[in-house]
This record gives structure tokens, C-alpha cells and sequence, in this order.
């Protein structure tokens, strides 16, 4: 059994069962940290490009995949079956083809028991679409692995698969057996019945069952003269009467009932209960509570609060080592998310040679072609670094790290970017909490690259000119 989208849905189930032993702001940033790369890639992000990122996280050697051992339990359902058929199969037409020689194989036995395993297989059929799993406790003893709530909606499509593997195997080996013992025996069939049935009642039967082949095969559909030829009763009355070559003209007939009445539907209603499996794990996987989860994760910004802490009534850990550095001396700038909107404070502009944007609502693309300005000024200029203003009364995103990330990469060795947070009124400096989780981000991302630095409150109030005095 080796459908991806029943080992796709178990993987992801069975990896969204391990997710709920994380942190939630962990799978947050893991989530949309994804997303923001399949942003980058130009793909959508989805379950299949996940569990794949994932299964690179995890490395290899990590174990074997979460459903190897469930997709292996019913590997060996649907061999057990598929053995345990084909022997009954076999057991099955030996016994309708017993034939001493003194009696004849009766032919509406065969035909009561073609319809008896074509009402089997449309049952089984049946019974996967209520959902009725009445051989549940015996999967539940006999399984090693804990049932989880998608296995248990998975089990009845799993098991009408395998009951009708098991019902082909059985069809198949039941039509091998009666060929083989066509040509080693002698075998003479005939029909009979207690009911009072005429040959023209039972030819109208035999001829509408044979329909669907008759036309490719007219010698196994019989003529009214060997239905009528080949009757005999229970008191063995005119029997010599018949030519003993007619009794075996039936075999083709049988072989032709089987392959059609028993083998084909089987074969039929196992490729249907395949499509139903994968019908199924995509319905599943579409409606599974964590993907949902998943994707809110993957569109929501990740907000870094700046405390490990889960319990609300823990205070954030306020404590760095960094501290604030003087604002350096340099000619360009960058704003992000919106920062400095609707003017920069002078201190800020005065004397720039480049002011640019990013982040926020931006796209990818023109925070790309950011980068490259930035570095096409760095290489030109004999500054080694550059103003990132924010606004401080925002904490850092994952977006901004993702960006500074990509930064380090772009720009040359050796820049260094000063963080710099404006309060809410530019005449005024932030917060004290809020310098401090531009610290605590800054000592993350790597000191070496990332400072601090704040606008003198003095230097931060706009220039006024006389008319403005007076």
C-alpha cells in the first residue's frame, strides 16, 4: 500500500500529534518562518511542502516514517486476506467441480453461488460507505499501534480494500482451478431443480446471464438444445438417452459466468475502494483541526514578546548585556514596516544620500531590490553602516529578522545596522521596556552586526523657523 495521500495524512497526523507537546510561539515561528520561504520560492505553501521541510529538519537517520508501521499493519491485512482467498478459492471450485462419474455437476448450484459472491462483494461495498466496522475489536486486540481519530475514520475503506482483495484472489484462483480441471478431467455438467422450470425458463435465464459475453464468445452462451439436452433428474431418467459429448459443452459457460459475474465486479469494486481510500485522506487531511492550525501559523506574523515563560502572571526577562550605542554617522537609511511615516525627524534625513523602505507592505521583490540598492551605496561610499529605523512600540518580527538574515548575506562583510526605535511623538524617547526588547533582539540576531541607538530627545523636535516663533 503505498498511496501518498494516505501515507501523507498519517505523517502529517501523526507529526501534528507530536506539535502538541511544543510551545505554541515555537510552531509559530517554525510555521511561518516556512511560509515566509515559500514566499521567497514562489511557491504556495502546503501540507505535502511542510511534511517534506520537516523530514529535512528532522536530518536523516531521524527513524522511520510515522506511517510506516500503520500503512505495515495493513500490508498485512491485505496479504492475509489475499492468501486466505485464493486457498478457499481453490477450495471452493474443487468442491462445486466434484465429479464421480456417476452423477453430473450441477450448473444452478454454480450460478446460486456466482450470485452469492456478487452479493458479498456489493455488501462489503455497502458496508464501508455506512462506516459499520463490526470487526473493529478484532483490529483493536490484534493492532500495536494506538488508535488516533483519523485511523478509526480511515478503517472502513481500509478494510473494504482489503476484504475485496481478498474476494479477487478468491474469484481468481476459483477460475484458474476450474481451467485446470477442464483439461484434466472429464467433466459433465447438467442442471436440475425441484421447481417445476421448463427448458425454455431456464434458457431465458442462462441466455440473459450470458448477454454480456455472448457476443464475443457464442459458445459460451448454450443453445435451447443443449439446455434441453442436458437436463437431468434426481431418478437418472434419459440419461442414456443424451450424447455424452453435450454434458462437458457447458464449460465454457462456467468459465465465462466466473470471469464475469465474480471475477470482474471484484476487480472492479478493489479499484473503487482504492480511489475511496484516497478520497478519503485527501477529505481528511483538508478538514484535520491542525491543518488549520498549520495555516493560520503560516498567514499570522510571528511577535517575538520577548519571555520564554508561558505563565501570564511571569514577568519578561528583561535582562541584556547590550546596551545602547551612540548614533552613528552614516547616509543611509532604511524604514521599516512603515517607521517615520508620515516625515523622519531631521536628525534622520538631514544630509542622506539614500532613504529607502521595506518590510510591512512591501513585497519580496522590493525588499529584494532594497538589498541590492543598499549594497550598490555601500560599495560606493566609505560608510560600513546604515539606520534601520522602526517603530519601538512594536516588538521585532520574524519578517525583520528574515530580512536582516538576508541582509548579512547581501550587503558586505563587515556592515553594521543600528536599530534605531521611535516612540509614538518623535519628541520623545521610547519607552524603557520598549528599548529593551530591541536589546534582547539585537543580542539574538548577532551584536556584531545589529545595534541600538536612540535620537536625543533635543535633536529629535523639528526645526522652527522665526514666522514659527513669533
Amino acid at each position: 500500500m503505498t498511496d501518498h495521500s494516505l501515507r501523507l495524512l498519517l505523517d502529517f497526523d501523526a507529526c501534528a500529534q507530536r506539535d502538541n507537546g511544543q510551545a505554541p510561539a515555537f510552531l509559530h515561528r517554525r510555521d511561518r518562518k516556512f511560509a515566509l520561504t515559500c514566499e521567497q520560492q514562489g511557491v504556495a505553501p502546503s501540507p505535502k511542502r511542510w511534511m517534506a521541510h520537516m523530514n529535512h529538519l528532522s536530518g536523516p537517520g531521524a527513524g522511520a516514517d510515522p506511517s510506516a508501521q500503520i500503512l505495515g499493519f495493513w500490508n498485512r491485512i491485505n496479504n492475509g486476506f489475499m492468501v486466505v482467498g485464493a486457498v478457499l478459492g481453490l477450495l471452493a471450485m474443487l468442491g462445486l467441480l466434484f465429479y464421480d462419474g456417476g452423477q453430473r455437476i450441477n450448473v444452478t448450484v454454480i450460478l446460486a453461488f456466482v450470485a452469492f459472491q456478487l452479493l458479498l462483494a456489493l455488501l462489503t461495498t455497502a458496508q464501508s460507505l455506512v462506516g459499520w466496522q463490526p470487526w473493529r475489536p478484532l483490529l483493536r486486540r490484534f493492532g500495536k499501534t494506538p488508535e488516533s481519530a483519523v485511523s478509526v475514520k480511515l478503517q472502513p475503506v481500509l478494510m473494504a480494500q482489503a476484504a475485496q482483495r481478498g474476494g479477487l484472489c478468491f474469484a481468481l484462483a476459483g477460475l484458474v482451478t476450474l481451467l485446470v480441471m477442464v483439461v484434466l478431467q472429464d467433466l459433465a455438467f447438467g442442471w436440475s431443480t425441484t421447481l417445476e422450470t421448463d427448458a425454455k425458463s431456464y434458457h431465458r435465464l442462462i441466455s440473459t446471464i450470458a448477454a454480456p459475453w455472448a457476443w464475443l464468445w457464442p459458445a459460451a452462451a448454450p443453445e435451447f438444445t443443449l439446455v434441453e439436452a442436458t437436463r437431468f433428474f434426481r431418478a437418472g431418467a434419459g440419461e442414456d438417452a443424451t450424447n455424452p459429448a453435450r454434458w462437458g459443452q457447458w464449460w465454457p459457460f462456467i468459465a465465462m459466468l466466473w470471469a464475469t459475474w465474480a471475477l470482474l465486479p471484484r476487480f472492479v469494486l478493489c479499484v473503487l475502494a482504492g480511489f475511496a481510500i484516497r478520497r478519503k485522506a485527501r477529505y481528511l487531511l483538508a478538514s484535520h483541526p491542525a491543518k488549520r492550525a498549520l495555516m493560520y501559523r503560516m498567514e499570522t506574523p510571528a511577535l517575538d514578546t520577548g519571555t520564554d515563560h508561558n505563565d501570564a502572571a511571569d514577568q519578561p526577562d528583561t535582562d541584556t548585556h547590550l546596551s545602547l550605542k551612540p548614533l552613528p554617522d552614516t547616509r543611509i537609511v532604511l524604514c521599516w514596516a512603515g517607521a517615520g511615516d508620515p516625515e523622519l525627524p531631521d536628525t534622520l534625513s538631514a544630509g542622506k544620500s539614500l532613504i529607502a523602505k521595506a518590510g510591512g507592505r512591501m513585497t519580496l521583490a522590493e525588499d529584494r531590490q532594497t538589498l541590492k540598492q543598499v549594497a550598490s551605496h555601500l560599495t560606493q561610499t566609505p560608510t560600513t553602516s546604515i539606520l534601520l529605523v522602526t517603530r519601538g512600540w512594536e516588538p521585532p518580527t520574524g519578517e525583520l529578522e528574515d530580512f536582516l538574515t538576508s541582509a548579512r548575506e547581501a550587503w558586505p562583510k563587515g556592515t553594521q545596522v543600528a536599530l534605531v526605535p521611535l516612540a509614538s511623538h518623535i519628541e520623545k524617547e521610547p519607552d524603557t521596556h520598549q528599548v529593551q526588547q530591541w536589546l534582547r533582539f539585537a543580542q539574538r540576531a548577532g551584536p556584531e552586526f545589529i545595534t541600538v541607538s536612540l535620537i536625543p530627545a533635543h535633536e529629535a523636535l523639528p526645526d522652527m523657523d522665526a514666522g514659527a516663533l513669533e
